[in-house]
């Protein structure tokens, strides 16, 4: 073998048997190193809405243990698209995050061309918490059950309306399951949150909505909103007496919103993993979960490839629904 041949070979079995361990001590380096600046969770909802909730919860709690400040930012429109564009694009180094709910695997239902592939530009952290939402209507709406207002929009085809946090959003979602499942013609009427969407249906302008009960705060204890059922498989804390959407007469129907974080998919995986991990302890804080409990919502932290494949299986569930409502993507 010639000398030139046989030292070049010798350089490439020096290299490939230290790369691993340089690999191995710069990834050290940098999980040693993060965070050593603030960071940023973004929603892509105003504030108020139980996702922002959630965030801001862990945020406090995060910036506490991780010793660098977490903040939550904000930045509705487009059913969550620009918020979750803003991840998207960002540099994945762990510094931008952001915090989604059911819009997430909502958005390639609804929108033919997406800036972002959801399941390819982002990666999950963990999911931070779980909760039913709450069928409530306007105090003028003569319907004191679920099948009283299943009847009504019988009868009333078309003019019963039902507000939500944006087109794409979980609240938006939650009701065109029910126009599917009580098969209803009833018509959404998109707002920019949860906070605009519910003051309407308390001026009687919209008839009802379905959302955390946390976002009502003390409506329906003060009687300008009446809570018909929650649509979760169980009965919910700070209501047990109000009975299931499924136990009102409309069998199978399920409707549990969640919430989770992600980073842009190439993000360093020790530093996804060493978020998964700080975020998961946060969640396991018995002051974080009573929180959480008094909104009605539970903590649910999981592994990054939990929350993959959770996206995964609900991309698949939320088309077939959009289909059945006859939600073609625009």
């Amino acid at each position: 073998m010639p000398r030139t041949t046989h030292l070049a070979l010798l350089a490439l079995a020096c290299a490939a048997t230290t790369t691993g361990p340089v690999l191995a001590a710069q990834s050290r380096e940098r999980l040693e190193a993060f965070p050593s600046r603030p960071i940023r969770i973004v929603i892509g909802f105003t504030p108020g809405g139980q996702p922002s909730i959630v965030a801001r919860i862990l945020a406090a709690k995060l910036s506490e243990v991780m010793g660098q400040q977490v903040i939550v930012d904000n930045r509705p429109g487009a059913g969550g698209t620009i918020g979750t564009k803003i991840v998207a694009d960002a540099t994945p180094d762990g510094y931008t995050l952001l915090s989604a709910s059911p819009s997430h695997v909502i958005q390639p239902a609804i929108y033919a061309k997406l800036p972002y592939d959801t399941r390819r530009d982002f990666s999950g952290i963990t999911t931070t918490a779980t909760a039913s939402y709450m069928l409530v209507v306007s105090m003028s709406v003569p319907a004191k059950s679920v099948q009283d207002l299943i009847t009504l929009a019988r009868a009333n085809p078309g003019q019963l309306n039902f507000s939500s946090a944006g087109t794409g959003s979980a609240t938006h979602f939650a009701g065109e399951l029910l126009k599917v499942s009580a098969q209803i013609d009833v018509v959404h009427i998109p707002y920019k949150g949860v906070p605009e969407a519910v003051a309407d249906v308390v001026a009687g302008r919209v008839q009802f909505i379905m959302t955390p009960p946390s976002t009502l705060g003390t409506l329906v204890k003060d009687g300008k909103l009446r809570a018909l059922a929650v649509t979760g498989k169980e009965h919910i804390r700070s209501y047990p007496d109000l009975p299931t959407i499924a136990e009102s007469g409309v069998p199978g129907f399920q409707w549990e919103t969640w919430a989770g974080v992600f980073a842009p998919s190439k993000t360093p995986r020790v530093i996804v993993e060493k978020l998964n991990r700080e975020m998961s302890s946060v969640l396991k804080l018995p002051d974080v979960q009573q929180r959480l409990l008094a909104m009605d919502a539970e903590a649910a932290p999981c592994t990054p490839a939990e929350l993959d494949s959770l996206v995964a299986r609900e991309i698949v569930k939320i088309a077939e629904l959009a289909r059945k409502a006859g939600i073609k993507p625009q």
